[in-house]
């Protein structure tokens, strides 16, 4: 069909693979989904019941500025809430960004396995994506600033890093940004940050406060397990702010979100809990896996990825992700991130983190 008698996609679009979200098994079967780096230890009660006394006043807009939240996200972090703005979800604090700064033909930076939406975030706004390798599945900041042209307006650094749960110490990312144009903006997007347990690691609070080309975002998806109700906010200069409350939804935050984000991000215990189980099953988990034979990369988030043998077909990960969905466990297939023979798996509970290891023991040895 002559595509002049239709509307047209502006270039750059169709070239942007769908994005495709953990799965959740077979229908019918009963399955573990651990796939998509979601809490095991679900939401806080706290944040529970505030969503729930939402339910009695539906017929009314949210607060368009999502003032309590901001207010409960500055007060734990010690923040100046003018210099906060919520979401829904991070994800789409990725796309406003590429869409007020990238203009069509400038370029956007990231590592060869960075998360997947900045890609699609940058095609769609008319961008270039720019992708830099990485070190030892690390971002390396040398070939990020030799990357860098005239064009360059967005670098784009997940610290950590998904799939991998590799991240880069913040000495380098102080690095990164003191070699950056003025005009770049560094986007440090800290999704798992809370899940960090390392001296030389910040989340990039500090650096924002002290630069006018630096901005921080961050979720309740995950260590808050508020992932169904979409919640994300950045930290940012003024002037960055200002752009972004612009062009942003007026009501992009709903009211079960603020309110339930509100109560999340204080129920300082409950994050705690959920710190102490990922910290008990990181370890315990690379461990067994490496025991049955398998790479494990060393990972600091809520995930790991695991390698498994090249050469083999019978003990390759698509056959492997076939073996655990037959038990019921589903982890995430990464292909698409570079990785045709490994597969993500999701710090879960107890029983599943040890059935994952059982299965592929089974897997293994058959």
């Amino acid at each position: 069909m002559n595509e002049l008698l239709r509307p047209a996609p502006r270039p750059g679009v169709m070239e942007i693979a769908a994005y495709v979200p953990g799965g959740h098994g077979e229908p019918g079967r009963k399955s573990v989904k651990l796939s998509s780096n979601e809490s095991p230890l679900g939401a806080s009660p706290a944040a529970i019941e505030a969503a729930r006394n939402e339910l009695d006043h539906m017929e009314f807009y949210p607060d368009g500025a999502s003032n309590a939240l901001r207010a409960a996200i500055a007060e734990v972090h010690g923040l100046n809430p003018s210099n906060i703005l919520c979401s829904n979800g991070s994800d789409e604090l990725l796309g406003l960004l590429a869409h007020t700064y990238l203009q069509p033909g400038d370029e956007a930076i990231f590592t060869e396995h960075g998360f997947l939406v900045y890609r699609i975030q940058t095609l769609a706004a008319g961008g270039k994506p720019v992708v830099v390798k990485e070190t030892d599945l690390h971002a390396d900041v040398d070939a990020i600033l030799a990357a860098v042209t005239d064009r360059t307006r967005i670098v784009f650094l997940a610290n950590p890093n998904n799939p991998t749960g590799t991240y880069l110490p913040f000495g380098e990312v102080r690095r990164l940004q003191a070699g950056l144009p003025a005009n770049v903006l560094l986007v440090i997007d800290a999704a798992y940050a809370e899940y960090v347990r390392r001296n030389d690691y910040e989340s990039g609070i500090e650096l924002v406060s002290q630069a006018q080309n630096v901005v921080m975002t961050r979720t309740f998806s995950k260590i808050h397990g508020l992932a169904a109700l979409r919640i994300g906010w950045i930290y940012a200069p003024a002037h960055v702010i200002d752009v972004l409350d612009r062009v942003r939804g007026p009501f992009n935050v709903n009211s079960m979100a603020i309110a339930a984000g509100a109560a999340a991000i204080r129920d300082r215990g409950h994050v705690d809990k959920a710190v102490a189980h990922n910290e008990q099953w990181l370890p315990w988990l690379t461990g067994e896996f490496t025991k049955l034979g398998l790479t494990v990369t060393p990972s600091v988030g809520n995930f790991l990825l695991i390698h498994f043998p090249d050469g083999d077909p019978a003990r390759a990960a698509d056959a492997a992700d076939r073996h655990l969905q037959q038990a019921g466990y589903v982890l995430r297939r990464v292909a698409g991130y570079g990785f045709p023979n490994a597969l993500r798996m999701t710090i879960g509970s107890e029983e599943a983190n040890r059935g994952v290891v059982a299965a592929l023991s089974d897997f293994l040895k058959a």
